[in-house]
């Protein structure tokens, strides 16, 4: 149950990420539709956040109506998760951060692996997406993963005084025999990546912020009006980025 929950979760995490991301570096004259939001030389059109917005509504447990508080706060969610996937791309450009061939093959028989026999090609297919287009956004995401890896958690200092009151939290109490497969090195080692883990993910948000305060975020007011209307940008415009018309 919980191996599908995680297989149901990546790949809609996927899915979504070949709207969001699949045009964000192309110009918005390709498309001859308006721009909604702006990072750098990366946009998005207000089709591709509506077909991404239509993807991430399966990830609810419940049907949202539109019009609903719900359905409005899940609008403003997509477009800050929006936000941050293209600041932190932004971030990867300036540290030429990339993803080696070998690094994505791995990475890809990782989740296929994960499927029964031509179930994930068919999932593919029945989400109109081709298996290259499904490669190359897990190529981005995997690129985002070594940004907040190398910014965050290889950054992170762990003491040994961190390590004790770790271990005087979670394993004091218990029995530990010597031969045992965890024995103390293993221990430490563990201690040491839930450490990196909860350190990275404290520093997450102002790490954020910090980003975006550094790349220009341009929103185009006019057009999530008419997606969301004017009072939520209002509302939530410090969440969102710089908020500005085109």
């Amino acid at each position: 149950m919980m191996k599908s929950l995680f297989r149901a979760i990546n790949l809609v995490g996927l899915l979504l990420l070949f709207f969001l991301l699949s045009g964000c570096e192309q110009k918005a004259s390709d498309y001859g539709n308006e721009v909604l939001l702006r990072v750098g030389d990366r946009v998005v059109t207000v089709l591709d956040f509506k077909e991404a917005f239509e993807i991430s509504k399966t990830a609810y447990a419940h049907n949202i109506r539109q019009q609903d508080e719900d359905f409005r706060e899940a609008q403003i969610r997509l477009l800050n998760q929006l936000v941050i996937e293209m600041v932190i791309l932004e971030r990867a450009e300036e540290l030429e951060i990339s993803v080696s061939d070998d690094e994505l093959q791995k990475a890809v028989s990782e989740i296929k692996s994960d499927y029964p026999e031509g179930e994930f090609e068919q999932t593919l297919i029945e989400s109109a997406i081709s298996y290259d287009s499904w490669r190359d956004q897990l190529k981005t995401r995997l690129t985002m993963e070594k940004v907040i890896d190398a910014e965050l958690k290889n950054r992170t200092t762990i003491s040994s005084e961190d390590i004790a009151q770790h271990y005087k939290k979670n394993y004091q109490d218990q029995e530990i025999e010597p031969d045992s497969a965890q024995s103390s090195e293993d221990i430490n080692e563990a201690i040491v990546m839930q450490l990196r883990r909860e350190k990275a993910e404290q520093a997450y948000n102002a790490w954020i912020e910090n980003l975006k305060a550094k790349y220009a975020i341009e929103i185009n007011s006019e057009q999530w009006d008419k997606i969301a209307g004017p009072k939520i940008i209002e509302a939530n415009e410090t969440d969102a980025g710089n908020s500005k018309s085109e």
